[in-house]
């Protein structure tokens, strides 16, 4: 049997009653003075399957949206989750997170079974260099835990903090274990880039999420792209205003297949 990886470790949740889990936070996918939204969303979604699994068998989640009224702590949490309506086709889900009885974050998720129906497909993965031939940057310089638990290759855009012109930037990811691609990966992976806003910026600041939004287009992994693999992240950011901005990501298959797409609204601050 493979060993679990660190990442499926702290992912982990456990049954305690009902659809109700434990899961322990760890400080190795923090940001800061708290944890990264994706990794959180993780946490939640990875119970929510689990219950999900048993309301309706062969549904995989379709979007995830949480909504973060706290930042967790290191630690033991418990996630509560609700089966709003399960269906034979399509379920709607919600989960808590709490500490110490207080709610850390809440969400919603739809799962959904394949159906026939309209195909298209008009998406476009930007053009750039392949990973294998550009420079990969050393992710423990970050001053950021969780960038450190992936591999990164930046691909455009300008670098952060460097009061650049377009909050726009992307580059080529991966977890640093091999591991499959699954939403629990996607969503983090999708969160773990820095915020495209910081390219306008001439210093450090700190931009948490309130809201989190992941849209999984297809089953994870796609058919053929079941070992692990350079990823493309491409985030952009159209407007910030009032304190607050709202940032759209892709993330892209080496082949340019769309893994999933995120929207979030986070808080952008003024420097100290």
């Amino acid at each position: 049997m493979a060993e679990e990886s660190s990442f499926d470790t702290d992912i982990a949740v456990t049954p305690i009653g009902e659809d109700r889990f434990t899961a322990a936070l760890s400080d190795r996918w923090w940001v800061g003075g708290g944890p990264n939204g994706g990794y959180v969303a993780a946490i939640m979604l990875n119970a929510m399957d689990v219950v999900a699994g048993q309301a309706g068998p062969g549904q995989p989640p379709r979007s995830l949206t949480v909504h973060f009224l706290s930042a967790p702590s290191t630690g033991e949490a418990e996630v509560e989750v609700t089966v709003e309506k399960g269906g034979r086709n399509t379920s709607f889900l919600s989960a808590r997170m709490l500490q110490e009885g207080e709610v850390q974050a809440k969400a919603m998720a739809v799962f959904s079974s394949d159906r026939d129906g309209l195909a298209f497909d008009n998406s476009e993965m930007p053009e750039v260099p392949p990973p294998d031939e550009s420079q990969e940057f050393d992710t423990e310089l970050a001053p950021v835990n969780v960038f450190a638990r992936f591999r990164a290759i930046p691909a455009f855009g300008e670098a952060p903090f460097s009061s650049g012109s377009r909050a726009e930037t992307a580059g080529w990811i991966r977890l640093k274990e091999d591991r499959p691609l699954t939403p629990e990966l996607a969503a983090v992976t999708l969160d773990v880039w820095f915020p495209a806003p910081y390219v306008l910026l001439d210093g450090p600041t700190a931009a948490p999420t309130l809201e989190y939004t992941v849209h999984f287009p297809r089953r994870l992994p796609p058919e053929g792209l079941e070992e692990p693999d350079w990823m493309l992240i491409h985030l952009h950011a159209a407007e910030a205003t009032e304190g607050h901005f709202t940032e759209d990501a892709e993330l892209w298959s080496r082949d340019g297949t769309l893994i999933a797409r995120s929207r979030q609204m986070a808080l952008i601050r003024k420097r100290p």
